[in-house]
């Protein structure tokens, strides 16, 4: 593993030197991401992706992780309140001072990612490459939009809350307490809503394919995600290293046709408008 992501957002700034202390003598082994746009302080201008913003989060990012450049610069989110060509041309005068390597960005519906791609395309500067998108098998609305538009414009998608927000890991089933775990804690909040008895439904056959190969729940989880081609890669958060290498784990194996058919069929959505028309 040589992928690390993080944010300026997170813990406010704290996850940013956690990590840039950890790379310490292994930065040019490592590709790091991180992101701005979200509210970092009190300041008026503390959010957002304007120039005065991202500026300064950008200068404020390479201090904390201890390092010169940064090899994927994400909006955290689209800023309704900023030219998006004023972003892109900030990013792209990022990039031209070497500070930045490549763009991304995450949370944007599809017309904004791709009024932001036709933008760059117009202007002649640089596009985003990545998106950073949430999508698990309790929740494939990505399918819907985003997917064939990233697949169209060759870009790839970095995975966040792989199993569910905590809800995949298998601590949280039909008719039993829920587990210490991230969703206990009070980690729900903010969480990508899920009705109960869906999840349930997609649990249990989670846990009846994990009794047929010995794998983990989350492992067939973050596999099956794997198998669609369009995700690049998959961010994976662990409490601690026990966690860490049982997920990690979720590679080098494949699940088999009738497996994935079984996962494809009990967490299967319903279109949103006009999707519903298209197939019917």
């Amino acid at each position: 593993m040589n992928f690390f992501d993080t944010a300026n957002v997170y813990s406010l700034g704290d996850a940013e030197i956690v990590l840039g202390k950890a790379l310490k003598g292994k930065r040019s082994k490592s590709i790091i991401s991180t992101k701005a746009s979200f509210q970092m302080g009190e300041h008026p201008n503390g959010k957002g992706s304007s120039r005065y913003h991202l500026m300064n989060a950008l200068e404020d990012s390479l201090k904390r992780l201890n390092t010169d450049y940064i090899d994927l610069y994400l909006m955290h989110g689209f800023d309704q309140n900023t030219p998006i060509e004023e972003t892109l041309r900030t990013l792209e005068n990022m990039v031209k001072s070497g500070k930045v390597r490549y763009l991304g960005c995450s949370n944007f519906a599809a017309w904004q990612l791709m009024k932001s791609l036709s933008l760059a395309e117009k202007l002649n500067v640089e596009k985003y490459v990545v998106y950073q998108g949430y999508y698990s098998l309790i929740g494939r609305y990505y399918e819907q939009e985003l997917m064939p538009l990233l697949e169209d414009q060759h870009m790839g998608l970095m995975v966040w809350s792989p199993l569910g927000w905590g809800r995949l890991t298998g601590k949280i089933k039909r008719g039993m307490e829920t587990q210490e775990g991230r969703i206990k804690s009070g980690g729900a909040v903010g969480a990508p809503p899920v009705k109960d008895e869906f999840l349930f439904q997609v649990v249990e056959v989670l846990e009846k394919i994990s009794a047929e190969i010995g794998k983990s729940i989350p492992q067939i989880a973050i596999n099956w995600l794997l198998q669609n081609k369009s995700v690049s890669n998959i961010i994976i958060g662990a409490r601690n290293e026990k966690q860490l290498r049982a997920n990690i784990d979720a590679v080098g194996w494949n699940l088999s046709a009738e497996h994935l058919s079984q996962l494809q069929q009990i967490s299967e959505q319903t279109p949103i408008y006009p999707h519903w028309v298209g197939e019917r």
